[in-house]
């Protein structure tokens, strides 16, 4: 933690950064820091308890704004920002990235440095995650169904899911056009459904699954859930995701076509 902080505020004092996006200490969990200036780098703390994606903040230009800008990230941050790379969304130059491995603070360097890390590093256990999405897998069609339209009757529209997800940088948002109307703006359950559809949909291939999404939920439904099992049905089909292009942009050839009815 000291190593951080004092690498914060050497960026800081000599200019080659202008924020620091970090971790403070919150009422119940880490919550996030925006550090300006050398003093408050004292703020910073980073430990396995700081699991929230920052690299939602990244493409926020209200926040970045053309900045140079240092982050602390987490492994599901680490891969958010690749991601965000390969999407155009982030400039290598103006990005310096910091992650706890081995309970030491490694800096990359540059973006290829996360990727190789990425490929070598263990992923943190989702243990919730696995055991509930077993479960579901376990039900039959209707079951599912069931347990969905249960679960999503309840959500009101507040967009939390969208406002923590780092890939969710549109300016304007599917919901938002109404020329045609695509989705219905008011709360109810078959255009919850089509929200949350479309909200996968645009993940599949891009999603870190850092679990942000349901952390977001203000009623606590498992909307990452679904994200999770698209991750997972995306390796399983198409492999690992890559620079040229996510699921729905990009397409090969020799690609299944099971799916095909």
């Amino acid at each position: 933690m000291d190593e951080l902080r004092a690498k914060a505020k050497e960026l800081l004092s000599t200019n080659e950064i202008d924020l620091f996006i970090g971790y403070e200490k919150g009422t119940r969990v880490p919550r996030p820091l925006f550090v300006s200036n050398a003093e408050d780098a004292e703020k910073l703390v980073f430990d396995d308890k700081c699991t929230g994606n920052l690299a939602v903040y990244l493409t926020r230009k209200d926040i970045v704004g053309g900045k140079k800008v240092g982050i602390a990230a987490s492994y599901y941050a680490l891969k958010s920002i690749s991601q965000l790379y390969d999407e155009n969304q982030i400039k290598e130059e103006k990005i310096k990235v910091f992650a706890l491995a081995n309970e030491s603070i490694k800096h990359f360097e540059t973006i290829d440095e996360i990727k190789q890390y990425l490929k070598e590093a263990t992923p943190p256990t989702k243990q919730a995650d696995d055991e509930l999405m077993g479960q579901i897998d376990a039900m039959t069609m209707g079951e599912r169904w069931q347990f969905w339209t249960n679960e999503l009757s309840k959500c009101f529209k507040c967009y939390a899911c969208r406002a923590a997800c780092p890939m969710c940088y549109c300016t304007k948002c599917i919901v938002e056009v109404n020329r045609p109307q695509w989705i219905q703006p008011w709360a109810a359950t078959v255009s919850n459904m089509e929200w949350q559809i479309n909200r996968v949909m645009h993940m599949a291939g891009r999603c870190s699954d850092c679990g942000s999404c349901g952390a977001a939920c203000p009623l606590g439904l498992p909307v990452h859930i679904l994200t999770h099992k698209m991750a997972a049905l995306v390796k399983d089909n198409f492999g690992e995701p890559t620079e040229k292009g996510n699921v729905l942009s990009t397409f090969k050839p020799e690609d299944k076509e099971t799916f095909i009815l």
